[in-house]
Parts: structure tokens; C-alpha cells; sequence
């Protein structure tokens, strides 16, 4: 097999385990095991707590100590543990334990499957994009296989054993990925370096001007993608569509990030890693500007689309940003520390900055009406999003590779 088919198979599987149980299992939470919303937000904070706590400890160990195809093998053969027992759950206190251990082995896998692909892609610019873009893939698939063939099929395949089917399906799943982790291209530890400890070598980055601005500036653009998140499918109930559509009509989301993985590495070499950022910078205001003028519905929806520009051109730029920038020695650690920004502490942070300003205008009458003031919701953050632009503009001068 060749090493790129591998590791697209390894983002194909990577993203299958996470999508198999992300979308439902609120709703299964709150109505089968009858959990208030505060849990079942409790729960999901998990795996961004996972992300800002694991990466650091898994790159220091892939920087330095174990190849990074067998350590993303015993995390993945570890997480089907707490998988397993969390498919058959019952109470809050056993899914919450289970899922904070699950966090802390997945979460560091998300950014050692960028690493290791990095590592074995000399021409990470133009190849990246077209394996990463797998990973959307396996979960849109995912997401079918548990909507149209389990789901019918539930009786006679899973549900015999009770409990969540996502669960089960990412069971099998995280059991498959270890084992197949085995099969992807040895990638030893570098371990070349005077200092022992690779994260803290990865957070001198910050002592360089243009990768604190980068940083700071995407720490923020990550929080303001949980109003997208969070808050686009009411929002999209408010405006007219029909019920029950939010899903459908939010895969031209997906349908858009397929798109721009392909084109990424066009676009990379066009315009460069900092133009291409750029362009991704400059989507999300423009987005969260149709949002809050409200209408009309069709450009509304068509705005959707640049949801692959705001997340490729910025998030998965950004990756392979900090690959050229951080020395060969603590790549690892680096890609832990953007996972960090972006899948971890954004994520927590925006999840509750999202709510904060949607309850702050948000009114509810006498008889329990909740009238939710999209317009000034929305005007958040495209305020703050603009703001970034303009800062990234002015300031980000990414330096030559390193």
C-alpha cells in the first residue's frame, strides 16, 4: 500500500470514531438516559478538555520516546475501552468518567495524525489537503451508515446489545484504527535536541512575533466557531426552513469543506500560506454578516458554503503552518499545541461565550415564549472576527520554513 493511500485510510477511520457518536448522542442522553442539558453539556466538554490537556504529553512522547504509528495504535486500542462501556451506560457520573478517559486518549490523536502525515509528506502543501480531506468523508459516511443502514438494521446488528448504537459502531471502529495503525509508515522519534522536554521547546514558538499574533489570533476565530456550531440550526429554524431540515441543509457545509480540501493545494500554491489563510480569515465576518441581516433565506443558506473557506483555508492552514514552522525535533508537540488552541481551549471557551450571548439576548414571555434576537447574536462575532482579519493582515508575517 502506499504510504498516501495509508494515511488517508488512517484520517478516513480517525474521523469515523468521532462522528459515529458526536451528532446523536445528546439526544440519546437527554431522552434515554434522561439527563438535564447541563450534563449533557458537561459530557461534550469533555473531548476540548482532552484536547487542551493530552497533545502536549502524546507529542512529548512522539518527539522523543516511541514511534508515532504504534503510540497512535495503543491510544485508539485503549479508547475502545471506554467506548465500549459507555455504549451501555446508564447514569451521568459512568458516562462522564468514561468519556474524560476516552478524551484523554483520543483527543491526543488528533493531532499526531497531522504530525505523522507531515512527517511522510515532504510536499505537505500540496498533499495534506487531499488525505485530511478523508477525514470529512468518513464522517459524512458515518453519519449515513447509523442514519440509513444501522438505525433500519438496529434489531438484528446492534440492538440486541442495548444501549447507544454510535457508541458500539465507534467501538468497532477505534478497534479497527489501532489495529491498522500497526500497517502505517514508521515514523521514529526524532529526539534530537539539547532540551528533553518537547513541549516546552514548542512553547518558545511564542518568543517569535508573528507566531504569537498567530496564535492569538486563532485562539479567538476558534471561539467564534462555536456560534456557528451551536447556534446555526436554530437560527436556521428561525429564518424558515422547514423542521427537522437543519441537518440536510447544513451539509453544504460538509459538501463545501470536501470541496476545498481538494483545492487546497491549488490555493496554497497561488496565493501562499499566508494569502490563503487570509482568504479563510476574511470568510467567517462575511458569514456572520448574512447571518445577522437575517435574510433573505437563499443567500442565507448559500452562505453556509463558506463554512470550507472559513474552516480549510484558516484551521487547516494552520496546521501546516505550524509544521513549517516548528524544527523537525518538536513537531509533535507543536501540532499538540495548535490542537490545543483549536480543538481544546477555543472550543471551551467559545461554547460558553456562545451561550453567554445567546441568553443575553434572548427573552422569554409570560407564557414560556423564548424570542431569540439573532441580529445582535450574530453582530458578535462578526465584530470580533473582523477585528482578527485585520490584525492578521497587518501583523502575520509567517517566517521562511523551518
Amino acid at each position: 500500500m502506499s504510504i498516501r493511500f495509508r494515511l488517508s485510510v488512517m484520517m478516513l477511520l480517525e474521523y469515523m470514531v468521532w462522528g459515529a457518536w458526536y451528532p446523536d448522542f445528546s439526544a440519546y442522553l437527554g431522552s434515554v438516559l434522561k439527563l438535564s442539558d447541563g450534563q449533557v453539556g458537561a459530557i461534550y466538554a469533555l473531548l476540548p478538555v482532552g484536547c487542551m490537556v493530552a497533545p502536549f504529553f502524546a507529542g512529548q512522547m512522539a518527539d522523543r520516546y516511541f514511534p508515532t504509528e504504534k503510540l497512535l495504535a495503543a491510544l485508539h486500542l485503549l479508547g475502545a475501552i471506554p467506548l465500549f462501556i459507555m455504549a451501555s451506560a446508564s447514569n451521568y457520573d459512568g458516562v462522564w468518567l468514561w468519556m474524560l478517559l476516552w478524551a484523554l486518549l483520543y483527543g491526543p490523536t488528533l493531532a499526531l495524525t497531522n504530525s505523522i502525515c507531515f512527517h511522510h509528506m515532504p510536499e505537505a502543501e500540496g498533499e495534506f489537503g487531499l488525505v485530511r480531506v478523508w477525514g470529512t468523508i468518513g464522517w459524512i459516511a458515518v453519519g449515513l451508515l447509523l442514519g440509513i443502514g444501522l438505525r433500519e438494521g438496529a434489531p438484528l446488528l446492534l440492538g440486541k446489545f442495548g444501549g447507544f448504537d454510535g457508541m458500539w459502531l465507534a467501538t468497532g471502529l477505534s478497534v479497527i484504527l489501532g489495529l491498522f495503525c500497526f500497517l502505517l509508515p514508521h515514523t521514529p522519534p526524532a529526539g534530537k535536541s539539547d532540551s528533553p522536554l518537547a513541549f516546552l521547546a514548542a512553547l518558545k514558538m511564542l518568543k517569535r512575533p508573528e507566531f504569537a499574533v498567530f496564535l492569538g489570533i486563532a485562539f479567538v476565530v476558534a471561539t467564534e466557531l462555536m456560534f456557528y456550531f451551536v447556534l446555526t440550526g436554530p437560527f436556521l429554524y428561525a429564518v424558515g426552513i422547514s423542521p427537522g431540515s437543519a441537518p440536510a441543509w447544513m451539509a453544504i457545509a460538509q459538501a463545501a469543506e470536501i470541496l476545498m480540501m481538494i483545492g487546497l493545494p491549488w490555493m496554497l500554491k497561488r496565493w501562499g500560506i499566508r494569502g490563503t489563510m487570509m482568504v479563510g480569515i476574511l470568510a467567517w465576518p462575511i458569514r456572520y454578516a448574512i447571518f445577522a441581516l437575517g435574510g433573505p433565506l437563499w443567500l442565507i443558506l448559500a452562505s453556509l458554503a463558506l463554512h470550507g473557506l472559513c474552516y480549510v483555508c484558516f484551521f487547516t492552514a494552520s496546521y501546516i503552518y505550524v509544521d513549517q514552522a516548528a524544527e523537525p525535533e518538536i513537531r509533535a508537540s507543536a501540532q499538540g499545541l495548535i490542537t490545543f488552541v483549536l480543538l481544546g481551549a477555543g472550543l471551551v471557551v467559545g461554547s460558553w461565550f456562545a451561550g453567554f450571548v445567546s441568553d443575553a439576548f434572548s427573552v422569554v414571555n409570560a407564557s414560556g415564549i423564548k424570542t431569540v434576537d439573532y441580529t445582535k447574536i450574530f453582530l458578535i462575532p462578526l465584530a470580533l472576527t473582523l477585528v482578527c482579519a485585520a490584525l492578521f493582515v497587518a501583523f502575520f508575517r509567517p517566517r521562511n520554513p523551518a
